[in-house]
């Protein structure tokens, strides 16, 4: 019938029946080659050989990537992606304006980055411009040591003084570092603390929290100390004749303390040595009126060495595990969860931030969990619950259960040790709210899978979290 239709049309109107004809026949010869180059186009796209100026283009949420170097040497660089990488490079895009003598500002968009590494990843700008060659300081970014993206990381941070937080003195920042004997007979707790200050200095703590034989005891030494040699050193710091030093990727930490409320000394030495990429790079929070909070994880498990001598009583810590984070921010009304284990080739770190209900909502601050493998992160959560199981005013189990795409995970901290203590470092970080803050240290329990891996083992951590105070158990 149809082709009947079309003999009786075309003998009728030839003209017309010939005009459409050929037209349909180009829309169909048209479709054909778009489907022929799409094709092409995809199976390039597939291909890891073909940089054509990059195949994808990893940004942060709220702009350009802190952590960008310790992404592209353990993240990107790791054994386990770079095979899969044809090539990368780092890039940054800001805004310059051009004052011409009259006085208008002619604003113009500009983009800087590494040429070897724009080259390698086909940027045909680069690729005919063959004077651009990289600069003395861009081998930071194609040949990164592991120490100097230990110290970008590990950088402190000028009080941000555009904030009205500030009226409340409660800035402070400080590295934390803890480690135990492989028998746990030794374990301790060392803070090296900088607040806020005036005139150029700043108040500044160490703290060591030892806990040998069965008990825990405290010892501390506390100076002011230069702010500009603050942003620029650290996370080298010197304080009333105790320091920090960052040499390659290890840590030297050398103590002279006193004992708190009583005679005695803890004098030594401890190292801690860091492993590339088993680390947790920065993460900030903003909250109103410019309240800030910041988190880095430089260490995530490592060995220790050193010794300590306590009272009098050398001891020694050469067959020793350790961690280290990093902290900064307003503190005042603040409170957290947080926890550390490693088992195996596997590093975990869990917490979760309280802020004031006044510069951030309560109910938008989640608590995030992150597994990390020797070749880089193997899976990372925000939807994390966290849920203390008390035994009177402190808790004796913890449960963190963290669930994604890829990762589905319970860890059961059963709480063997417990040390409590008034927050109030020379009076940095403070609480309207008279809060104790609970140092945990306990076992472990692991299973469930991450990144593809099933999961099972049971290790000694730790955990900190907060009580309302109480005159008991001080």
């Amino acid at each position: 019938m149809i082709l009947t239709l079309a003999f009786r049309s075309l003998a009728t109107r030839p003209l017309r029946s010939g005009v459409l004809a050929a037209g349909f026949g180009l829309g169909i010869a048209v479709m054909a080659a778009l489907l022929g180059v799409g094709e092409v186009i995809l199976e390039q796209a597939r291909s890891p050989a073909l940089a054509g100026g990059g195949d994808l283009v990893v940004a942060g949420s709220s702009g350009s990537v802190d952590s960008a170097r310790f992404l592209m040497a353990h993240v990107i660089g790791s054994d386990r992606l770079r095979p899969r990488t044809a090539a990368a490079s780092p890039s940054r895009k800001a805004s310059l304006y051009l004052v011409a003598k009259h006085g208008d500002a002619i604003p113009i968009s500009v983009r800087g980055a590494i040429p070897s590494l724009q080259r390698a990843v086909g940027d045909p700008e680069v690729t005919s411009q063959s004077s651009w060659i990289d600069a003395l300081s861009d081998a930071d970014w194609t040949r990164p040591s592991s120490g100097d993206i230990l110290r970008a990381m590990d950088r402190f941070h000028p009080v941000p003084h555009n904030s009205s937080q500030t009226t409340s003195s409660s800035w402070a920042e400080w590295l934390y570092f803890n480690g135990r004997t492989r028998d746990g007979r030794i374990r301790f707790y060392l803070t090296f603390l900088v607040g806020e200050g005036g005139g150029g200095t700043r108040p500044a703590i160490v703290r060591l929290q030892l806990d040998y034989r069965g008990r825990s005891t405290n010892y501390s030494a506390a100076s002011r100390i230069d702010e500009p040699a603050v942003l620029e050193r650290a996370p080298d710091l010197d304080i009333a004749g105790n320091h920090v030093r960052l040499e390659g990727s290890r840590y030297l930490m050398r103590l002279a303390l006193q004992k708190e409320g009583g005679a005695g000394t803890a004098v030594g030495e401890i190292a801690l040595d860091a492993s590339p990429g088993a680390a947790l790079p920065p993460a900030t929070i903003h909250g109103a009126r410019g309240w800030v909070t910041g988190y880095v994880v430089p260490v995530l498990s490592g060995a220790i060495h050193g010794t300590l001598t306590v009272d009098g009583e050398r001891l020694a810590l050469d067959d020793a595990t350790g961690y280290h984070d990093h902290n900064w921010g307003f503190w005042n009304d603040v409170h957290w969860q947080w926890g550390q284990v490693a088992g195996g080739d596997l590093s975990i770190v869990w917490g979760r931030v309280f802020p004031p209900s006044s510069v951030v909502d309560p109910d938008r601050m989640p608590g995030l969990l992150a597994v990390l493998g020797p070749d880089g992160p193997i899976a990372f959560s925000t939807n994390v619950a966290i849920a203390e199981v008390s035994d009177g005013s402190t808790p004796n189990e913890i449960t963190v259960r963290a669930t994604g795409d890829a990762i589905d995970l319970t860890l059961t901290f059963s709480v063997a040790e417990r040390v409590r203590t008034r927050l109030s470092m020379i009076q940095i970080a403070t609480t309207t709210a008279p809060m104790d803050f609970l140092q945990l240290g306990g076992v472990y329990r692991v299973a469930g899978r991450a990144g593809g891996r099933t999961i099972a083992f049971t290790a000694r951590g730790a955990a900190e979290t907060f009580r309302p105070s109480s005159s008991l158990e001080r």
